[in-house]
């Protein structure tokens, strides 16, 4: 049956596109008018060889597709049957035809058989290329079977034809395979830290904390209104200084002149003159409570941040304000200063990181990664990186354009400040109280510490609002919700064998949001 309506449908269709051409031919005047015998054979010529040439010059298989029995006889429902090579169109032109359509050149298997077999129709599928590549081998011509329209250009078929097709299934099988995920590398062995001294004095929360550079003393800021100058060594308070009048939010000592800078929730910044323990400058400007500041490492110029959606940069000589750095939406709760560029960087409670050019005065990059408030940030003292945190996570940069390292997850609270030494260990500080370490460079907690707050505190006064190293990098301070400064040290009898590093190659989570 399939091959008589093949044959009736091509030949119906010669007859059809003939019979109109066949008397008639319109001339010059519009008018038909017959041909003549001779016109009408050239004519016939033409079109025939033009429109009609491939199909009707097709060649076909050389198989001989033989039916079972007589021939045109009829099967036992009285339907009468044709064999296989009956006419110029049969069964192996159609395969033929096939083959062209899809780009692959049949097996023996499909060939000799009228319906491949289970285990050629599995060689024909994995040799399907996908969409594309089958839209790509119909630009290209498959080789022996294919017929160009007259006029069309010659495509030529590389040789290979079924290798390039089994190259195109191979690999679109490869990219189903799953990948082999990375996996975070072993960390650096860090001893653990422990708790050994608590320093009380303050009568408010401690809200700010700084080590002076010659490492003798630390400088603390409190909700009592009060600046406390300590002895590192026995922690004994040496000097409070009074002269703001409201909460001090935070405090930074100078490595190139004798001064303490200080600022407050009162909106003012001032320099303190240590020699004489007095206030000698005043920097205003800000329209709100001054939530941080710090000092740039090789000029003379200090930057402090605000509630106010801004920071500014100073120069500490003339108390002049060099730049207004605008365009965080929300409170900047905390900025950093380095020498090298972008020389600025502030975290801000509208869930930005902005790095700022501080000649220009305007931002180079906004990350906007952090889907909740950065309140803390810290620059990594030997590597071109840093940190900040959020409570959504902490997250890693690299400088100079804030390219995103990677997530370290865990510590889920509100981390209120960062700190890193020297060693690559990162320490989060959380308003539960919480304090995580870190190793800076595979993001692996090694170590979780909750301080008891101190007798007659409340539960709820469990938070740290700072800490930092000292200039040995061998103590930690933090400053605290309980009213106290706790100091932290090195465990110097634990080995790698005591606290093994409890590690395994987990897949690493590079979440970018």
């Amino acid at each position: 049956m399939v091959e008589e309506v093949q044959k009736h449908s091509v030949h119906t269709l010669v007859f059809r596109s003939l019979k109109r051409t066949h008397d008639m031919f319109v001339a010059d005047n519009g008018k038909p008018v017959p041909l003549d015998e001779e016109s009408h054979k050239r004519k016939m010529a033409i079109k025939l060889r033009n429109e009609y040439g491939p199909v009707l010059h097709m060649p076909t298989s050389k198989e001989n597709f033989k039916e079972k029995g007589p021939q045109n006889a009829a099967d036992s429902y009285g339907h009468k049957q044709y064999p296989a090579n009956q006419g110029e169109y049969g069964i192996a032109t159609i395969r033929n035809l096939f083959s062209i359509l899809i780009g692959v050149a049949l097996t023996a298997d499909t060939k000799i058989q009228r319906m491949p077999s289970e285990s050629a129709a599995q060689s024909l599928a994995v040799a399907l290329p996908s969409s594309q590549a089958r839209t790509d081998a119909n630009r290209t011509a498959p080789g022996g079977n294919e017929y160009r329209l007259p006029g069309a250009p010659d495509r030529s078929q590389p040789a290979a034809m079924n290798s390039i097709v089994m190259e195109a299934g191979n690999s679109k099988n490869s990219a189903l395979m799953a990948k082999k995920a990375p996996t975070m590398p072993k960390p650096q062995w860090h001893p653990p830290w422990k708790l050994y001294r608590v320093i009380s004095g303050h009568l408010g929360w401690v809200r700010c904390i700084a080590v002076e550079p010659g490492n003798q003393w630390f400088v603390t800021g409190s909700a009592d209104r009060t600046i406390k100058i300590w002895d590192l060594a026995s922690g004994k308070l040496k000097l409070s200084l009074t002269g703001h009048i409201s909460t001090v939010r935070g405090v930074i000592v100078s490595t190139r002149s004798p001064y303490l800078f200080s600022c407050g929730e009162d909106k003012q910044v001032k320099c303190w003159d240590l020699e004489y323990n007095k206030v000698i400058r005043h920097y205003h400007g800000h329209l709100s409570a001054v939530y941080g500041l710090d000092l740039h490492p090789t000029i003379d110029v200090l930057v402090t941040c605000s509630r106010d959606s801004t920071a500014r940069i100073w120069d500490v000589r003339t108390k002049a304000s060099v730049h207004t750095l605008s365009g965080h939406t929300n409170a900047v709760a905390t900025v950093r200063c380095q020498a090298a560029e972008p020389q600025i960087i502030t975290g801000s409670h509208d869930t930005t990181i902005r790095l700022w050019d501080l000649v220009a005065g305007k931002t180079r990059v906004t990350l906007t990664n952090h889907k909740k408030s950065v309140r803390a940030v810290v620059l990594h003292p030997r590597h071109y990186t840093f940190a900040s945190g959020s409570p959504d996570n902490i997250k890693q940069w690299k400088f100079p354009d804030g390219s995103f390292i990677q997530n370290l997850s865990g510590h889920n609270a509100i981390i209120n400040t960062l700190t890193v030494n020297s060693d690559g260990v990162l320490v989060s500080g959380a308003d539960n109280g919480t304090m995580h370490l870190w190793d800076w460079r595979t993001g692996y907690n090694f170590q979780r510490v909750h301080a008891a707050v101190q007798p007659g505190s409340l539960d709820s006064e469990s938070g740290i609002f700072a800490c930092a190293f000292d200039q040995s990098e061998s103590r930690l301070l933090t400053a605290e919700a309980d009213k106290t400064i706790k100091v932290y040290k090195e465990d110097d009898t634990a080995t790698e064998e005591t606290h093994p590093v409890s590690w395994k190659p987990e897949i690493i989570k590079r979440k970018r949001f």
